[in-house]
């Protein structure tokens, strides 16, 4: 792919919480070769003055749903696979030009969405997947109606791979071996109720401790790690105390679960704009109406578990769980966090924190010798006001993935 220079730039460091200005970027083929104060010699590379424009790492989503291909998530089990993964195409694609060069799926995307991506099948972000999110009988991940009596399908598949059944230590254990096997970067499980499945509540407790250790240790005996799926504080000391690496949600932690999640590491993940978009758009387009009461409870307490888990220190990184139609939302996650939080501590969520989530530190979230080359180009400071990283991109001149431009308007 040979040499890129960028010239006449600022650097946005997102660990100092800084701009850097007068810095030129080498990129050699996929990777960041030179960062430098002043100028860079490199006579066979291709040199492009930015204009003084920032640039910084790409943005990181550590939950997304690629394959939710509607928000009537139990209309897609009469979708063929062929057209969800068509609308996986289309929804990665809009990804990538809000800014988002990595994202970790938390349920839907297999192999060959990956597989695509790397083989410029697709155009999109990183993919990290777990696969299936595994579920208990009767938890978030069955969707079964209550009026049906039949056992779920052979293969443990629900809503168009989105989801499978596993009870009991055994059965854990063989269905993380299992996601594993097909291809999953790291294992998502649902550990407590949710707002969108039809038959549990948000307090109700998922797995027993044993499954839940089940899971967390056949995880870290295939290198990996366990994403948990809890809402309530009861939930999420359940996961911690069992070894999981992050809470994905986490609306009603409080102080106490949240000072242990800072005592062992764990990462948070909320999704505030998933609530927020069901809450204005979910009943035209087909989410359950018994799910509003719930969606209602945790807005209710809005922007609450970033104070308190700033507070106690907890690593939070950027999530926003949208389905369908929704996914243009994506961004406005950082709208919502800016209620509570500085520019700097969402953009080093969407960045280094991510990339520490992901196990990826130096390598994403970072602009440095050594990362791979994915950065954007922005018309505007970031810390000065997140706001020019919302939308579709609009603000965005450029945005570069493993040194190929996505988009470009800049460069002859």
């Amino acid at each position: 792919m040979g040499e890129i220079l960028l010239q006449n730039l600022s650097l946005l460091d997102p660990a100092a919480g800084a701009l850097l200005p007068g810095r030129e970027v080498l990129i050699r083929d996929d990777m960041v070769a030179l960062v430098r104060h002043g100028p860079i010699t490199a006579p066979a590379a291709q040199a492009i003055d930015l204009g003084g424009r920032v640039v910084m790492p790409g943005l990181i989503d550590c939950h997304v749903h690629v394959t939710a291909a509607l928000v009537n998530l139990w209309a897609m089990d009469s979708m063929m696979p062929s057209l969800v993964t068509a609308s996986a195409g289309a929804i990665l694609r809009g990804m990538i030009l809000r800014g988002y060069t990595s994202v970790r799926d938390a349920g839907g995307a297999d192999l060959g969405v990956k597989v695509a991506l790397e083989r410029g099948l697709f155009t999109g972000p990183r993919l990290f997947i777990s696969g299936h999110a595994i579920s208990e009988t009767g938890g978030h991940g069955d969707f079964r109606a209550r009026v049906f009596h039949g056992e779920p399908c052979s293969c443990g598949r629900l809503l168009s791979s989105i989801g499978r059944i596993a009870d009991g230590v055994d059965a854990v254990r063989a269905a993380v071996r299992d996601e594993i096997r097909l291809g999953a970067d790291q294992i998502k499980i649902m550990a407590s109720g949710s707002v969108g499945s039809p038959t549990d509540r948000l307090t109700y407790l998922a797995y027993s401790k044993p499954e839940l250790e089940a899971f967390t240790d056949e995880a870290a005996r295939h290198e990996t790690y366990v994403m948990a799926h809890a809402y309530t504080a009861a939930a999420i000391r359940r996961c911690v105390e069992a070894g999981v690496r992050s809470i994905e949600h986490g609306n009603l932690v409080d102080a106490e679960v949240a000072d242990l999640m800072a005592e062992r590491g764990v990462f948070l993940v909320p999704t505030l704009v998933a609530f927020e978009t069901l809450a204005n758009h979910g009943r035209d387009l087909g989410f359950p109406a018994e799910a509003f009461p719930k969606i209602q409870h945790v807005l209710e307490v809005g922007t609450r578990s970033l104070e308190i888990a700033r507070r106690a220190g907890v690593k939070i990184a950027i999530g926003s769980d949208l389905l369908g139609e929704l996914h243009r939302f994506q961004t406005r996650e950082f709208t919502i966090r800016s209620q509570a939080l500085p520019a700097a501590e969402i953009l080093r969520s969407a960045t280094t924190i991510g990339a520490e989530l992901l196990q990826m530190c130096g390598r994403l979230g970072v602009i440095a010798p050594g990362a791979f080359a994915d950065l954007l180009v922005v018309d505007g400071d970031p810390l000065a006001d997140i706001a020019v990283l919302v939308g579709e991109g609009e603000r965005l001149a450029a945005i570069m993935k493993g040194g190929q431009w996505v988009k470009n308007t800049l460069a002859p």
